[in-house]
């Protein structure tokens, strides 16, 4: 099963709405998969599962134990200040080492508000990925001015679409 992160703990983001709108282009090429929300992680993670308290969240353990069953994923990244949300970031850091990612292969979605489509966000994120020994896919879809390209929860710029039935197709062959 395809794990699909949503890269942020925002409420009601663009970011899940896109995950969802990801789920559905998997399930019509017949994948099954299952969306994982940031939002969900215990508020007080950074104090009770991070460092010399590892292991020691059963709330967090439990989303941790969902994310690592997983083989491939999709992250659904936000750009945050130029960057990827430091939610993110933390919730890497929580992770066992070696990390749950060693020899596992992600795509990568970048969204933005701008016209950089979060493409800064992804480099910095498929970095670190790569440091964990994550195979990360090369096409990364840049959805741009986000909020401009969608209507009704929906994705209205077909190029977009276009791209994200390609990059699941290219996920589920990899």
């Amino acid at each position: 099963m395809i794990k699909i992160i949503v890269g942020t703990n925002r409420k009601n983001s663009v970011s899940k709405t896109i995950a969802e709108l990801y789920q559905e282009v998997l399930k019509s090429k017949g994948a099954e998969s299952e969306i994982l929300e940031l939002e969900d992680l215990p508020a007080d993670f950074i104090d009770t599962a991070l460092y010399e308290n590892n292991g020691k969240n059963d709330a967090y353990n439990a989303f941790h134990d969902r994310l690592e069953e997983g083989k491939k994923f999709v992250f659904i990244v936000p750009e945050y200040n130029g960057s990827f949300p430091g939610i993110l970031k933390t919730f890497i850091d929580g992770m066992n080492y070696p990390n749950t990612f060693k020899n596992k292969k992600a795509a990568l979605v970048g969204l933005s508000s701008g016209i950089g489509g979060g493409g800064i966000a992804l480099s910095h994120l498929t970095d670190i990925f790569h440091y964990l020994g994550m195979h990360v896919l090369a096409l990364k879809p840049k959805l741009a001015k986000i909020e401009q390209n969608m209507s009704d929860n929906l994705l209205t710029n077909r190029l977009y679409l276009e791209l994200l039935h390609s990059q699941a197709e290219m996920l589920l062959d990899f």
